[in-house]
């Protein structure tokens, strides 16, 4: 289920950060997964350049809430955040590349929670 975009559709600090809501405020990992796969080296390096700036601001931020107790608009950072570290890797070990070079093909692999929000 991807997050609907509103004006405030996320925390007023991290407005700069709405672009992309859209594309990356995924709500469970097998979104995110189907995401980072389908996207180019370029989408994967833009993502993460927006988003590195301001993780650690981010992390602090939903830190303040139970996970099952995000608001909305922190629950949706909070999805940018998730989908954060599933491309984190492929930016930063396996140069851009969107899916595990040497390995074998992910479909293979069911994540036995992978439609779980969060």
């Amino acid at each position: 289920m991807n997050s609907t975009t509103t004006a405030t559709s996320l925390p007023k600090s991290f407005e700069t950060l709405e672009t992309l809501v859209p594309q990356w405020a995924l709500a469970t990992q097998n979104e995110r997964q189907k995401k980072r796969v389908n996207s180019s080296t370029g989408e994967l390096q833009a993502f993460y350049g927006a988003m590195l700036p301001r993780l650690e601001e981010i992390l602090t931020h939903v830190d303040k809430f139970p996970l099952n107790e995000l608001p909305a608009d922190s629950f949706r950072l909070f999805t940018l955040a998730m989908s954060m570290a599933e491309i984190a890797p492929h930016i930063e070990l396996y140069k851009g590349d969107p899916k595990v070079p040497h390995s074998f093909d992910e479909s293979r692999f069911v994540a036995e929670h992978g439609d779980v929000r969060g």
